[in-house]
Formats: C-alpha cells, structure tokens, sequence
C-alpha cells in the first residue's frame, strides 16, 4: 500500500512534468548542479572540509528534485 507521503510526491511530479516551465527547470538545474560540482572541486584543492560537506549537501538537495522532475 502506498503511504500519503508518496502518493503526494507522485502528485507533485505528476503536475511538475504538466508544466510548461518544468523543462525550464530542469536545465536550471543543471546549470546549478555544474556550478555546485565546481564549487566542491574547488573546496577539495582547499581541502575544506565544511565547504565540501555543504556542497554534498546542495548537490543531494539538486540531484534529488532533478531526479523528482525526471519522472
């Protein structure tokens, strides 16, 4: 059985991908993921551990509404 939790996430992906801006979007997206990774190949050569960890962070929060928009 499919627990509310999911079958509002399905909701919201369902009417993501209905919008017109949902492409638009999800090349946003991409632009940011670039810019994230970037920025944590930068905070490596720093060696910057708070950095790195922050940038995991966003990357996490960006790859998993990329994957919410894929759908």
């Amino acid at each position: 059985m499919i627990g509310k939790g999911v079958r509002t996430e399905m909701k919201k992906t369902a009417n993501s991908r209905k919008r017109p801006d949902g492409d638009k979007r999800m090349a946003v997206l991409r632009l940011e993921l670039d810019y994230e990774l970037a920025t944590l190949y930068e905070a490596m050569m720093e060696n910057n551990e708070e950095k790195k960890k922050e940038c995991k962070r966003r990357l996490e929060k960006l790859r998993q509404e990329l994957m919410r928009l894929q759908v």
